[in-house]
């Protein structure tokens, strides 16, 4: 056998006779999806132990609720934005204020009401029936789809000129971070509907998109964003005051975006997704198009540096072999070739490119140096 006698094979059985039918898997699967029944409701349908059923959902990746869709039933689909900056999700969480004292969660309900009263009168604040009532904390929550990093700010309305200050605020904030804001996705919230709304986002350069009516989950994450913030912040612990909570967010957002774990991103924190380097995540607005030329056919090195510039940018790109068309790698005539340098360009979109998008200029030099580095 030599060496190849040496190496480790499986260790699967060849035959498994108490393996799980496939047509058995395929109905617990369609109950599943169907019905959304757990291994007890399936297995009582199927006349299988719900060990057996649990084992089946396992293997197919479909044994927590949240792996499939709750209206349809099928599983749920999932997306994420290649880099930061390409979508930002917005919304508004809505909180009780806390009373004087600590609310009922921490005090029980007696007390709880008692800190109401004294607060709401305190305030006097008043309800439509004329109720005394603490008031309602509008947490105005962002989130980057890609990197999940987060920005929050508490304030005492929902309005569309408040929703707009966090939104100009939360585009300076992502940018002092090398992240441009392209789109924005809200729900069907009065702000976000506005025509003000609508032209603060012209005036950013960001393109507004609004989710399906009653489809929460299209924002699913955000909404998660707002359990997290929830369960890690806002009923975390005992606060004597709502003016106690609010100052307890800047430092817990901090602990989200720099400490706290995701597992959505691998178990590291969002801000591990962000470079500081906005070249490293942010595409530019345009495609990127390199025009070559020598008036005479020149050697070029297999890992030659070429210096471009296009409107706003300036970069220096250190290339391997160039693989130009009808010519060999180390040795190129390139008068007046053209070719794709755009990020994701296919070869049928190539053409497209190369009539649409803005010219840059490419100087070679033997060294492998760009002039000027």
């Amino acid at each position: 056998m030599g060496e190849a006698g040496m190496l480790d094979r499986s260790s699967r059985p060849h035959h498994s006779p108490n393996k799980t039918p496939r047509r058995l898997v395929r109905k617990v699967v369609h109950l599943r999806w169907k019905k959304r029944l757990g291994p007890v409701g399936i297995g009582a349908q199927l006349g299988m132990p719900a060990s057996t059923v649990h084992t089946v959902l396992s293997r197919c990746r479909i044994n927590r609720p949240s792996h499939v869709d709750v209206r349809t039933g099928e599983p749920a689909r999932r997306y994420e934005h290649e880099h930061p900056g390409s979508m930002i999700h917005v919304d508004i969480k809505k909180l009780g204020n806390i009373p004087d004292g600590g609310g009922w969660r921490y005090v029980g309900r007696l007390q709880g009401e008692r800190n109401k009263a004294i607060t709401a009168k305190r305030t006097g604040k008043h309800g439509i029936t004329g109720d005394m009532i603490t008031g309602t904390a509008f947490v105005h929550t962002v989130i980057d789809d890609h990197s999940r990093v987060a920005y929050a700010e508490i304030h005492d309305d929902e309005t569309a000129a408040t929703a707009i200050a966090v939104l100009r605020r939360a585009v300076g904030w992502f940018a002092s971070r090398g992240v441009t804001v392209e789109q924005v996705l809200s729900d069907n919230g009065s702000a976000y509907r506005s025509y003000a709304w609508r032209d603060a986002c012209a005036e950013l350069s960001i393109q507004p998109k609004r989710t399906r009516p009653y489809h929460p989950q299209t924002n699913g994450k955000i909404e998660r964003f707002h359990r997290t913030l929830a369960d890690g912040w806002a009923y975390a612990r005992h606060y004597n005051s709502e003016s106690a909570r609010r100052n307890a967010l800047p430092a817990w957002l901090h602990s989200y975006n720099h400490h706290r774990p995701h597992t959505a991103i691998g178990s590291q924190p969002p801000i591990s997704r962000l470079t500081n380097v906005p070249e490293k995540h942010n595409k530019p607005a345009v495609p990127w198009i390199l025009v070559m030329r020598s008036s005479t056919a020149a050697p070029v090195a297999r890992s030659a540096a070429i210096s471009w510039s296009a409107p706003a940018l300036t970069r220096t790109w250190r290339s391997g072999p160039l693989g130009l068309p009808g010519a060999q790698p180390a040795r190129h005539s390139v008068e007046g070739v053209r070719f794709a340098l755009a990020a994701g360009a296919t070869a049928s979109s190539r053409s497209r490119i190369t009539r649409s998008a803005p010219v840059a200029t490419a100087l070679l030099n033997r060294s492998g140096r760009s002039p000027g580095t």
